[in-house]
């Protein structure tokens, strides 16, 4: 049976149109809503996200970029917020195709805000990144650190931060924006888990090399961390589908716009994970050296006290429970949700 959440205490449960909502971290905070009494409707265009991963709630298929679409979606569902994931998330990709990427992130996610102003939806959860910091001054990262993107990906994920104020001077919608880490691990219940085409985490990218699949690529050995590869920090998608509820909630109970991060603070080196994952399947991972990529900072960990005061929101899950998750789901799911394999 799925694991339950109580309602978070002072929220007021409604509809909540979850733009990405199929998407791999959109689908848990589906769940999540869902769990915690709120009506969650998913509107998501399929491109990298799964039917399979709503789990029975209502899935509008449709571009955020799309206004009169998002409209009509609000219009139609009642919906009194947006929970915003759907969003292009490669650094490498972003390094390639910053135009595709300004397109989709930014011009897509203002059409959806656009949509908001003209509903009169007035509370908004972005999903955030860490990658709006660029190369860390000093560790771990706090909210007040300079903003400073070293990639295309965390640019447009600032462009929109840096916007939300003056829409919400123009039009009253207050926001939250979560800056979250490494999104990581499965549903602890098994039904929902990661299932990219192609895939680009490291632990999915791990178990799929010790599962018979490409090599895993070792991106650098010489950044100056304690074992030559990057410094991350890992958190478990159920914990970051917890603080976007959070986050809603005090939106909800009038708090006030503000930015937020999510991490453990306990940052995990790739050679760490891969040693978690080969521990938790007991195999061993096939590893190809590559140089390094460019985009990437040497070690990106947080500090998310702001989170826990405001938020009353915590990090649960360990590296190996991730681990044990992410592998739970592929050994259950080896195609993953079967419509596009």
């Amino acid at each position: 049976m799925a694991s339950r959440i109580s309602p978070l205490a002072g929220s007021k449960p409604g509809v909540v149109l979850v733009t990405g909502g199929a998407g791999y971290i959109g689908s848990h905070a589906v769940k999540a809503l869902r769990q915690a009494g709120f009506e969650a409707v998913i509107y998501d265009n399929l491109s990298a996200g799964h039917r399979q991963a709503a789990l029975g709630a209502p899935l509008i298929q449709g571009d955020i970029g799309d206004v009169a679409a998002v409209r009509r979606a609000l219009r139609e569902t009642g919906a009194s917020a947006v929970m915003h994931f759907a969003a292009w998330l490669s650094v490498p990709d972003s390094v390639r195709d910053p135009v595709g990427y300004y397109r989709n992130n930014v011009t897509g996610t203002l059409g959806t805000l656009e949509a908001m102003a003209a509903e009169g939806v007035k509370t908004f959860v972005f999903s955030s990144t860490c990658a709006v910091y660029g190369e860390p001054i000093e560790t771990p990262l706090r909210e007040t650190h300079p903003t400073a993107p070293i990639n295309a990906y965390g640019q447009t994920k600032l462009a929109i931060e840096q916007a939300l104020p003056h829409i919400e001077a123009a039009h009253g919608i207050r926001s939250i924006r979560l800056r979250y880490f490494n999104a990581a691990g499965a549903d602890p219940d098994g039904e929902l888990g990661e299932d990219h085409l192609p895939e680009i985490h490291i632990i999915p990218r791990t178990i799929e090399s010790i599962v018979g699949g490409a090599p895993l690529k070792l991106f650098g050995e010489d950044y100056p961390t304690p074992d030559g590869t990057c410094l991350r920090d890992y958190i478990h998608v159920t914990d970051l589908a917890d603080a976007h509820v959070r986050a809603l909630a005090r939106l909800q109970d009038g708090g006030p716009s503000a930015s937020y991060n999510l991490g453990t603070g306990r940052p995990s080196s790739v050679k760490a994970v891969i040693a978690a994952v080969e521990k938790a399947t007991g195999r061993r991972a096939v590893v190809e050296k590559a140089p390094r990529r460019p985009g990437d900072p040497a070690a990106l960990f947080a500090a998310a006290e702001r989170a826990h005061a405001d938020l009353g929101w915590a990090p649960q899950r360990s590296l190996e429970t991730i681990v044990a998750d992410a592998w739970r789901w592929h050994a259950a799911h080896p195609h993953g949700f079967g419509d596009r394999h």
